[in-house]
């Protein structure tokens, strides 16, 4: 929770992610699949438009998780299958955007590592 409340400034949208109610003092969060959908799917947007690598660099382990939560959860990422839009030239960075692919590998690495 704290990791997505570190990014969220980046996209400036809510996580979807609070504490369980039902448990007291768990490591177990809620999750709001559609409040948590679009703050990953802006995340996602913003990640591929970016020429910052220090920004990309920085939610990457984040987003990575994320998206494999999305995916356990039948949850499609429409930021995935559109090209995206033009670049996003973060102040005083100059690179290039995210290759494609690139998430999806993460995603993938995340998805063998983390329990069903």
């Amino acid at each position: 929770m704290r990791s997505a409340d570190a990014v969220a400034p980046i996209v400036d949208l809510p996580t979807g992610i609070s504490p369980a109610d039902h448990i007291a003092n768990a490591d177990e969060w809620a999750i709001d699949l559609p409040v948590f959908t679009a703050f990953v799917d802006a995340l996602v947007d913003r990640y591929q438009r970016s020429t910052h690598l220090i920004l990309r660099s920085m939610v990457e382990g984040f987003l990575a998780t994320a998206m494999v939560l999305l995916d356990r959860a039948d949850v499609e990422i429409p930021s995935l299958d559109r090209e995206p839009g033009p670049d996003v030239r973060d102040i005083s960075m100059v690179g290039t955007q995210a290759e494609a692919g690139e998430l999806a590998e993460l995603r993938a690495a995340h998805s063998r590592a983390m329990p069903t």
